[in-house]
């Protein structure tokens, strides 16, 4: 074990990233399936050649994942030329991989080079707006974005307000509730082995062991599913309220929590501890947690974390792989409350060394216009890769993936379907927040400016220390001790009083009396 836990420290800064909100939030999107490595249509130092004011020009947009010819022709040859004669702007993507994108991200806006547009993932804007990475958009909105704001309401809006200012847009407006707490399955395999369900870990845990006695060529989960396995734990829902998921709101007691000094944090380390020790586990799953996504794109692997959808946005790839696979996504403790508990997980943002901000609105003014716009961006001309049939998307070719990331900028007034994407799946989609609640902690953002260096302080150690023991890669009741010692020691409990403080202070200006 000391072995498996020293490599593992070597390999820790890999999944940081990920084990923090904006890494979920990126993750839940169809990734490509190769997104080891990273890719660049143009250096960013030199970038801004193109650009001008006034929003004409080029606009340069930092894209996570590998470019594709198919993409860099579309941008060339059909995106550009209809922006350059619609709008007089024209797009340059700066493509980064998914395993170095937030780093890079960070780099390069610390190195102000230029940047017009990026993504990232909402949970983290009030962190991105500290460090200066992103500027006041309420007047460029206004002049440039009149068509944007019919499609994307002003209660969406407000989830990118942070100190009463506009800092990003909230651009994936469409049913939300217990986001991030679904695990998408490989469900061939799971009618394979004679189960019909998922409601709670312990039919995860059935599932894995079948398909490892019955499937022997399939190499197990893809993920360690903390957050749907905290659904399933908890006695009430928690919803993450500050950086890297070291802090948890409970909507029933009202108050702000060290997540790793929860009993369900101490129940999901257990569990998955459980499923290393039954071998179901393989160490890539904590050495390379972050690359989640694109190993349950590989066809050998059998859950991965899930959203409401996902298995819609990730089959193609998973066929490409394994032609027979089909996918399904479930909701663990399914009787608990489901919650909205941010607008939308993605966030757009402008930074201060952006040559071209007006453009940036222009560009995204111009994608939401209409329906047309948006589908143009996503899947190209009608006609050329798909054609529209009683309001479904009929791809020419099933294993086309599409140009822009649809959960990017995905939005409830346009979306459609695919037509092999079922009646049933479309009528849970559009009632899935029927009876959802509206999280107390919508719209705050944590301001860390007052904990700067104990916030890094504890991060420090929940990405040495906890993260082994949340993948259940070491025993908790051995490795815990020690590990709350250090998080004591580096300062949590000041830092979670600091959150406290400012939801009172929250709840008081928006009219909560709890």
């Amino acid at each position: 074990m000391k072995k498996k836990v020293l490599g593992l420290l070597l390999t820790v800064s890999m999944i940081a990233s990920c084990i923090a909100g904006c890494g979920g939030a990126a993750n839940d999107g169809a990734a490509p399936a190769g997104d080891g490595g990273a890719a660049a249509t143009a250096d960013a130092g030199t970038a801004d050649a193109g650009a001008s004011s006034g929003g004409s020009g080029t606009v340069v947009i930092l894209y996570p994942g590998e470019e594709t010819d198919a993409m860099a022709n579309f941008i060339n040859n059909e995106l550009n030329p209809r922006l350059a004669d619609e709008v007089g702007i024209q797009v340059e993507l700066i493509y980064k991989g998914w395993d170095q994108y937030w780093e890079q991200k960070d780099i390069m806006l610390a190195a102000n080079q230029t940047i017009d547009l990026y993504w990232d993932g909402l949970p983290d804007l009030s962190s991105m707006v500290n460090k200066s990475q992103c500027q006041p958009l309420d007047d460029l909105i206004k002049a440039n974005c009149p068509d944007m704001l019919k499609v994307i309401p002003e209660s969406q809006m407000a989830g990118g307000v942070v100190g009463g200012v506009q800092y990003g847009i909230p651009s994936a407006y469409a049913p939300s509730s217990c986001m991030y707490q679904l695990v998408c399955v490989r469900e061939d395999l799971l009618e394979g082995v004679g189960m019909n369900n998922i409601e709670n870990a312990d039919d995860l845990k059935e599932f894995a062991t079948k398909v490892a006695e019955q499937y022997p060529e399939m190499k197990g989960p893809a993920d360690v599913i903390f957050k749907p396995l905290t659904r399933n734990f908890a006695d009430e829902q928690y919803t993450w309220c500050a950086y890297a998921d070291s802090v948890v709101y409970g909507e029933d007691t009202k108050k702000a929590y060290s997540y790793f000094e929860t009993d369900a944090f101490k129940k999901v380390a257990d569990f998955n501890h459980s499923m290393y020790e039954a071998g179901l586990y393989k160490d890539e799953l904590t050495t390379n947690y972050n690359e989640r996504d694109s190993r349950m794109q590989q066809g050998t692997y059998i859950w991965v974390e899930g959203s409401l959808g996902k298995e819609n946005e990730i089959v193609s790839a998973v066929r490409s792989n394994d032609p027979n696979a089909t996918l399904k996504s479930y909701l663990l403790n399914p009787k608990a409350d489901k919650y909205i508990t941010a607008c939308g997980g993605e966030v757009l943002c402008v930074p201060y060394s952006a040559a071209n901000p007006e453009g940036a609105m222009k560009f995204l003014n111009w994608l939401y216009k209409n329906q047309e716009n948006y589908l143009f961006c996503l899947y190209g001309p009608e006609g050329e890769n798909y054609t529209l049939e009683n309001d479904r998307i009929v791809l020419k070719d099933p294993g086309f993936e599409g140009y822009f990331y649809e959960w990017m900028f995905r939005n409830a007034n346009y979306t459609l379907f695919t037509s092999d994407v079922s009646e049933d799946f479309i009528n849970e989609y559009k009632s899935w927040d029927d009876d959802a609640k509206t999280s107390d902690v919508i719209a705050f953002h944590f301001d860390n400016a007052n904990v700067v260096e104990i916030e890094t302080a504890i991060n420090e150690v929940i990405n040495q220390r906890f993260v082994p023991i949340e993948c259940g890669y070491v025993d908790y009741e051995t490795a815990f001790p020690d590990a709350q010692a250090e998080l004591k020691n580096a300062g949590i409990d000041e830092y979670v009083a600091e959150v406290q403080r400012q939801l009172d202070e929250y709840f008081a200006a928006n009219g909560y009396n709890h």
